[in-house]
């Protein structure tokens, strides 16, 4: 076997080997303390003075390998740094890690500096070394988790079983491994440390269990958790607020409103008795419920609080960007999605930031939500792929129903009943509560569903406590505002007026209630023409309805309308209203609508094209989409994903599904090649 170096390393070894002994040692030091370093902590390593220093660092510096970084030297290139670090024997360099750990341990301050050596050189049962390794990641629990993570297992494996700090060390590593999504790990840590546990670390991982079994999908189990924790009168002030967080969250997937505004309100009752933490909770929590009532200025006021204490940074990392998520789902309810599309970006950048890895896929999901209500299946559907990925590799398996939820309904729209039915299928086996992304709607997807697939007594079945229970209904018609024409629509047709008129009433309410905001006006326009057959109303909308698939829904039942009457005008006015709704269902790949809307064209002895998308080439640039091809032009013009992401409002991940179809549909495997392609279909867009 050859052991000749690739060329690259070569070069650099040759470098090295030109240098003078007294250098060459002084870098393998340097090394030792990072690609970038100190000259006086490397002073103080060598035992030397800075200025005994000066000849070999004005060797090294001359040999270019190193330069100038700030206040500090750094290494030129990471093949350098590299290939200095390994002229060492693992022993020394061991030896050397210590050394530079207990010589940033001596100046006191923070001990994340030496953690990051004692991790590498700390042996098994080392009390010094171990102790450091646990106040830094208690340290930088709140900063960076994903470190935090690294230095507690760490300190677990250096650590004997039987050790009374066992303990301790787990009950740290449950909480850093459940804010970057290793669920599963922190919950087989945290069991059997349970049952070790003096009652003060009990408590803790109590806690941590709650808000494992919420991220897992189980919120009832969470907020059982949680309360059994808040039962007890030994738990500390800081935990028990934790606790009432939990709860508060596990509310909220359960659509709990009742219980959620009754103890929220208890809290902010005695805010001086409670920390930021379960303020922040029930301040969320009261927006939720202010959304649901219909008092959207309310629910923004009790979310811009609950952003400002987030803010002053007294509130755990992982509870930072629910605020933001909050927001965007309350934007897109409202059809604002400009708004809704910044604030799901400022949630993952906090996400992102804060190394709070366990939420990774909310913003996915969020945003497919986002893009589904803008009629922008494409993207919807990407986002909800990326969404579920996430979802499924951190553990958070409850937000996997979501995101089959959205790609079902999607399936409906285009037109794929196979699909639908085996989202709808995976998703009723799924674990989690149909709740988990702020109480989404998917009962009403799984409705939506089971009529495309002729089951109307089933819909109806699924809907039934939705028609009879008001708050449920208006939780409903907000969450959904697509959901009031089509609910009133199948009432109509199961012959079901009552529940049909009480969808009316409430949506009516809604719009009287929030003139400000124009979707509940046309949502109620639509359910109201179609129970009173108003072509008025249906007219108006068909003009002014916010989202696109729902005005070509309202004109398409002004057509069916206007066809009924048999006057000539009104036969042109339906021929006029069908053509409107065909071409927007076509418009936004809504293929089952427009199949539907040729065939009542037909009816009136009308033919239109059909030029779905499922006539569209399979393999090749004409293959690509829309939004396919806008992701190629920008990675084609060398922008990285974070960047064409942050471009077209999508999600880093989203943007890779995108890629993965692009280099599939064009045969091609790089990004140069993509280049290529793009030149040769697009000159005129060369930069």
């Amino acid at each position: 076997m050859s052991t000749r170096l690739p060329p690259a390393q070569a070069v650099t070894r040759e470098r090295l080997e030109e240098l003078s002994g007294p250098t060459r040692h002084m870098l393998q030091v340097a090394g030792v303390l990072g690609r970038s370093f100190s000259v006086k902590d490397l002073a103080e390593m060598l035992g030397e003075t800075t200025g005994d220093l000066l000849p070999m660092l004005e060797e090294a510096m001359s040999a270019g390998i190193v330069e100038s970084a700030g206040h500090e030297l750094a290494f030129r290139h990471e093949l350098l740094w590299e290939a200095v670090t390994e002229t060492l024997s693992s022993a020394v360099r061991r030896a050397l890690h210590r050394e530079a750990g207990e010589m940033l341990l001596k100046r006191g301050g923070s001990t994340i500096p030496a953690a990051a050596h004692l991790i590498h050189s700390a042996g098994h049962g080392d009390m010094c070394a171990l102790r450091a390794l646990d106040r830094a990641a208690r340290e930088v629990l709140r900063s960076s988790p994903q470190t935090a993570a690294d230095l507690a297992v760490r300190a677990l494996e250096l650590t004997d079983a039987a050790d009374p700090d066992w303990v301790g060390r787990a009950a740290i590593a449950v909480d850093a491994l459940t804010a970057v999504g290793r669920l599963c790990e922190a919950a087989d840590l945290a069991r059997p440390a349970l049952s070790r546990a003096p009652p003060v670390v009990a408590h803790r991982l109590r806690c941590a269990l709650a808000y494992i079994l919420l991220l897992s999908g189980r919120p009832a189990d969470a907020v059982s958790q949680a309360e059994s924790l808040l039962s007890r009168e030994d738990v500390s002030r800081d935990l028990r607020d934790v606790a009432e967080w939990t709860v508060f969250w596990g509310l909220i997937s359960l659509n709990d409103l009742r219980e959620g505004r009754r103890r929220a309100e208890a809290v902010l009752a005695d805010r001086d008795g409670h920390s930021d933490t379960a303020v922040m909770g029930a301040l969320l929590m009261l927006s939720r419920c202010a959304m649901i009532d219909g008092r959207f200025d309310d629910s923004f006021t009790h979310l811009h609080e609950a952003m400002r204490i987030g803010n002053s940074g007294t509130v755990e990392a992982v509870q930072r960007p629910y605020a933001w998520l909050l927001l965007g789902h309350l934007h897109r309810c409202l059809c604002q999605f400009d708004a809704a599309d910044l604030a799901i970006r400022a949630a993952e950048e906090e996400i992102e930031s804060l190394g709070v890895t366990v939420l990774a896929a909310q913003p996915a999901l969020f945003r497919a939500r986002v893009k589904l209500a803008a009629a922008r299946l494409d993207d919807a559907a990407a986002e909800a792929e990326a969404g579920m990925r996430i979802a499924d590799d951190m553990g958070t398996h409850g937000f996997i129903r979501v995101g089959l939820s959205i790609l079902a309904y999607i399936a409906v729209r285009r037109g794929d009943m196979n699909a639908a039915g085996r989202n709808i299928r995976r998703y009723a086996r799924e674990p989690g509560a149909a709740g988990m992304l702020f109480g989404s709607a998917c009962e009403w997807v799984e409705a939506v569903v089971a009529e495309a697939q002729g089951d109307r007594e089933r819909a109806m079945d699924i809907l039934g406590p939705t028609y009879t229970d008001a708050e449920k209904q208006q939780w409903m018609l907000v969450t959904a505002p697509l959901a009031a024409a089509w609910m009133t629509r199948l009432a109509l047709a199961s012959g079901n007026r009552a529940y049909a008129q009480t969808t009316v009433d409430t949506v009516g309410h809604l719009a009287r209630r929030n003139p400000a905001y124009p979707i509940f006006a046309a949502a109620a326009a639509h359910a109201r023409g179609l129970l009173h057959a108003d072509p008025g109303d249906l007219a108006f909308a068909a003009a002014n309805h916010p989202q696109l698939w729902e005005r070509a829904s309202a004109a398409e039942d002004l057509g069916v309308l206007l066809t009924t009457s048999g006057a000539c005008a009104d036969r042109e006015r339906a021929i006029s209203s069908l053509d409107q709704a065909h071409d927007g269902y076509q418009q936004i790949g809504a293929l089952r609508d427009a199949a539907r809307a040729r065939a009542r064209l037909r009816a009136l002895g009308v033919r239109r094209r059909h030029w779905a998308q499922s006539h569209q080439q399979e393999f090749g640039w004409d293959s690509l989409t829309d939004t396919e091809r806008a992701v190629a032009e920008l990675i084609a013009r060398g922008l990285t994903n974070r960047r064409a992401a942050a471009q077209m409002f999508l999600s880093p991940h989203t943007v890779s599904t995108h890629l993965r179809r692009i280099f599939a549909k064009l045969d091609i495997a790089s990004r140069a090649e993509l280049a290529r392609i793009f030149a040769e279909e697009r000159p005129d867009r060369e930069s």
